[in-house]
């Protein structure tokens, strides 16, 4: 099978090679590897950079910080973004993947404040901005080459392989943090043991930049004229996407904060708490290509709408339920309710979006679109349910936010074109 840039015009029948897969997955799975890691040893990191007599506000700062690479997203989306739909695909993809890197590995082998005084939370708010920047033209041209290279009936299966990659990480950092938190006593794990976890990660980003400098180049290839072009203007579909994105950010960053909240909220064990996250990760690898491969026979929009109208009516209960017995059965329980229902719906989000869009603004819209979303939704996420549920002394706080979000993306996709070559009559 030759190499990608030569055999793989816009309605490319041929399977992409595993190799191809992984390389524009990996900056994926790092991004989400790092954020969630962090998201678990958040009240650890914020002790170690913040530190303050009383935990609450150590945690907040913590989270504001982890808030903070979401400013730049934007900025990245613009530069990196746009970048690949100038210069290409795979130029884009290797210059964010080594930013990400360097912040990756960057901000645990950072000193804490006790060895270097106030530049140690400015190096780790240094960190976050770079990692900022580099994630916001990340998702653009990764899942643009991903488009472009697939099979025309396979592009949600393999669009939604992204979004798999996302979860396996956070899978693998939730067994990251279960072991550690068993293996290591809290006070290891505020002296080192969150540095071990974020490191883990950091082994991946050599492998990364070789895979992407092996593709080949999808930018320049001629589309086939068979195919309609996207049928809705670019104002509709930024403003659709935005709101659905929102909404798949909002209730993706909830369940991986249900760790902090299930912990710090709720009083329950860090190591059971911590067990909630995997199972969230685990939902996610079965379910996102199970969504996509379904959004392929029967549209995009059907898969969307069912899982997500079922997930507005459980989110209540489920965090009923949990605050009124706080017991590890009902937390596994509930979140993989929750998270079977969200990820089926959302990891097709960006396959609908991708497809909205021309090709010569792929890249740079939807690389736009998902930074601002993600900067304004995914960085605040975690920062407001805590707030909220310190201000108000309720734990349902996050489920009404949570409700609120879905409400949001359902109108969005309702009103959103279908954009599924099967339900669009196109054949290859």
């Amino acid at each position: 099978m030759g190499e990608v840039g030569e055999v793989a015009p816009e309605t490319n029948e041929k399977p992409l090679p595993a190799r191809h897969v992984a390389a524009v997955c990996v900056g994926n799975a790092l991004e989400f590897y790092d954020f969630v890691t962090y998201a678990f040893f958040a009240a650890q990191i914020g002790r170690t950079f913040f530190p303050s007599q009383e935990r609450d506000l150590s945690l907040l700062a913590s989270l504001a910080t982890f808030g903070a690479g979401f400013l730049t997203r934007p900025l990245g989306a613009w530069v990196i973004g746009r970048m690949g739909d100038r210069r290409g695909r795979k130029p884009a993809m290797l210059l964010s993947f080594t930013l990400i890197g360097v912040a990756t590995i960057g901000l645990p082998l950072t000193p804490s404040y006790a060895a270097i005084g106030v530049f140690a939370p400015i190096l780790v708010i240094a960190f976050r901005l770079l990692q900022g920047f580099a994630l916001g033209g990340e998702v653009g041209p990764s899942t643009a080459f991903m488009m472009e290279a697939a099979p025309v009936h396979r592009r949600g299966l393999y669009i939604s392989l992204q979004s798999m990659s996302a979860d396996a990480a956070t899978l693998v950092a939730g067994m990251v943090g279960v072991v550690l938190a068993h293996a290591l006593s809290e006070s290891e794990l505020d002296a080192w043991g969150w540095r071990v976890a974020l490191l883990a990660g950091a082994v991946i980003v050599p492998f990364g930049l070789y895979l992407r400098r092996t593709l080949g180049e999808t930018l320049h290839t001629m589309m086939r004229t068979s195919e309609p072009e996207p049928s809705a203007g670019l104002t509709r579909i930024a403003v659709l996407g935005l709101a659905m994105l929102a909404a798949a950010t909002t209730t993706n960053y909830i369940l991986d904060y249900l760790t902090t909240y299930a912990s710090s909220t709720l009083g329950m064990p860090s190591k059971l708490a911590l067990g909630a996250t995997a199972i969230v990760g685990f939902c996610g690898v079965c379910c996102d290509p199970l969504g996509g491969w379904l959004s392929d026979r029967f549209g995009r929009k059907p898969v969307m709408l069912i899982p997500l109208a079922f997930l507005l009516f459980a989110i209540f209960p489920c965090f009923w339920l949990l605050g009124q017995t706080r017991t590890a059965p009902v937390l596994f329980g509930i979140t993989t309710v929750l998270a079977v229902a969200a990820l089926l719906s959302t990891a097709v989000f960006l396959v609908a979006i991708t497809e909205s869009l021309p090709q010569h603004r792929r890249s740079g819209g939807l690389s736009l679109i998902y930074a601002i979303s993600i900067s304004i939704f995914g960085g605040s996420t975690q920062f407001v349910v805590g707030w909220l549920t310190h201000a108000t002394g309720n734990p349902l706080a996050p489920a009404w936010y949570m409700i609120g979000a879905v409400l949001v993306g359902l109108v969005a996709i309702a009103l959103l074109p279908e954009t599924a070559p099967v339900k669009r009559g196109f054949h290859a």
